[in-house]
């Protein structure tokens, strides 16, 4: 693997200290130092990509207050579970604009709330802009790494109000707008998704269609089957498996012999990303991506501790899990594989945090140090700061 410094990924940009996707956000996180920040994307009904974790609004956006808007909420199935919300391909980008952005976890990030109904939607022309504008001002390059989000609810199973399916190719939709704000640069652009079918793609016809070399990055989830919803998708499993599968599609035709072999020989598109974290996967994952995006739990398992602990002393036992003391071999398996390591989320909040193996808590410098020194490649961080704290440290010391 390159001897690069890890990178610095801004996760939703600096979110620990604004709400998330907004130019704020992004503003700060670069501001703290990040290398990349990063959009994850959906949607509107006339087709303009913006950033928000999810097309459903109403836990980041002020929707549900909107009295000229009540008729758009609605229950669509997404990725197999049903959610009763407002969705951004149902608002036009005029309809968007009028919203204003929330917290997420006010009652994690009480301070964030202060900045409620600051901010809007931003577009991913608006970010770029931001990120030159960055450049311009501070002379640093910066990248972006969006996630395009649900591929094959947008593309093929999911519908707009009105009943009519939406059809949008996202990964193609991304591509044409980088391409049209001439933002291409492999060194600035990472793209990213769960699904690998939308990153197969994207690596057989759509760059290459631009004439275009972006990097590529399978995103891993869990590996339990913990986190399956009646629907067959969830955090455990690739929906496009589920999808794909279930109509009876040519695997073999849209993952190509060697990935569908893994997943046959890993237990079937049921298994999910158990199949992919493997050293076949990874193998397989190299033909068409340059990078994974794992769990941090996939390269440090935790288990639920029976009572919650209080690890700052505050009078508030928030942290929830234990390290086992394991460190799976994931990241030598993907590093043998010619794959970088990015893993995701490191967040600062003692919610998030664990204890060690020991017993004793692990501060969250703690954790960033026990991944770098695991060897990953970057680290998507709500806390830029922290993360490239921790990185300069981690540099100082390296052989």
């Amino acid at each position: 693997m390159p001897s690069r410094p890890p990178i610095v990924i801004a996760h939703r940009g600096a979110s620990a200290y604004r709400p998330e996707h907004t130019l704020a956000a992004y503003q700060l996180a670069i501001e703290q130092g990040a290398d990349f920040i990063e959009p994850d994307l959906v949607p509107t009904r006339d087709g303009v990509l913006v950033a928000r974790h999810e097309n459903a609004l109403s836990d980041t956006t002020d929707v549900a207050a909107r009295k000229d808007f009540a008729d758009r909420r609605t229950t669509k199935t997404i990725d197999g579970e049903p959610v009763t919300d407002w969705f951004t391909e149902d608002f036009t980008l005029a309809e968007l604009a009028a919203l204003r952005t929330r917290e997420r976890i006010p009652d994690i990030r009480p301070a964030n709330s202060a900045f409620d109904g600051h901010f809007g939607i931003p577009t991913l022309a608006e970010i770029i802009q931001l990120v030159r504008d960055a450049e311009r001002d501070t002379g640093r390059r910066v990248g972006i790494y969006p996630e395009i989000k649900h591929p094959t609810y947008f593309r093929h199973t999911g519908r707009h109000l009105d009943g009519r399916p939406i059809g949008m190719d996202l990964g193609a939709m991304l591509v044409a707008e980088l391409r049209r704000l001439d933002f291409t640069d492999p060194a600035r652009v990472y793209i990213q998704s769960f699904e690998p079918a939308s990153l197969l793609a994207l690596k057989r016809e759509t760059l290459p269609q631009h004439g275009l070399a972006i990097p590529l990055v399978q995103l891993i989830g869990d590996v339990t089957n913990r986190f399956v919803n009646a629907g067959g998708g969830g955090f455990s499993r690739p929906f496009d498996l589920v999808y794909h599968a279930r109509n009876g599609d040519d695997l073999d035709a849209i993952y190509g012999m060697q990935l569908a072999s893994v997943i046959r020989r890993g237990g079937g598109w049921e298994a999910g990303y158990g199949a992919l974290a493997s050293a076949e996967g990874a193998a397989a994952i190299a033909g068409y991506a340059d990078a994974i995006g794992p769990w941090k739990l996939l390269i440090f398992p935790r288990r639920q501790l029976p009572d919650p602990a209080d690890g700052d002393d505050d009078g508030r036992a928030e942290i929830t899990q234990q390290l086992t003391g394991e460190q799976t071999p994931l990241v030598r398996m993907a590093h043998a594989a010619g794959l970088a390591v990015h893993p995701y989320t490191l967040r600062p909040e003692e919610p998030f945090l664990a204890l060690s193996a020991a017993g004793a808590p692990q501060s969250f410098r703690d954790e960033l140090t026990q991944l770098l020194a695991a060897g990953v490649d970057g680290l998507f961080s709500d806390d830029p700061a922290a993360a490239r704290a921790a990185v300069r440290a981690h540099q100082a010391t390296a052989p």
